[in-house]
């Protein structure tokens, strides 16, 4: 069953190495089990997504400078999110000011080929159907 998703959840990407967490600003006054409720358009990187310490895709220009400075050897590159379109699917029946909540299933698309995770939705209790 899919569970509603607060600030403070971890969220892993395909090519980071380390979990990030998930900020929500409390801008829709809706609470799930204290912290506030995320929807799929807390997607914007830095403010809601934070980094993943380390990037190691290679469609990231910086990483692709990294490497081909080191003979071709991957060079991970500081990471910086580049997830420009909301969270795919979310919860579609259940809306928080007109906006679909996120769930522990949905994923977040970063423009570097990275696809970004929710590992713990930071709730134990709040199903969404």
């Amino acid at each position: 069953m899919a569970q509603q998703v607060t600030m403070g959840a971890l969220l892993q990407c395909s090519f980071g190495v380390a979990p990030a967490s998930l900020t929500v600003l409390p801008v829709n006054r809706v609470m799930a089990e204290g912290p506030p409720a995320a929807t799929i358009q807390d997607h914007v990187p830095l403010v809601n997504i934070g980094s993943f310490g380390m990037c190691m895709s290679i469609a990231n220009p910086a990483v692709a400078a990294a490497t081909s400075a080191a003979l071709g050897v991957l060079t991970p590159m500081p990471c910086i999110p580049a997830t420009v379109s909301p969270w795919v699917l979310g919860a579609p029946t259940v809306l928080i000011d007109g906006i679909p909540a996120l769930d522990n299933l949905s994923q977040c698309m970063c423009m570097w080929a990275g696809v970004v995770t929710i590992s713990d939705p930071a709730t134990v209790r709040t199903n969404v159907p």
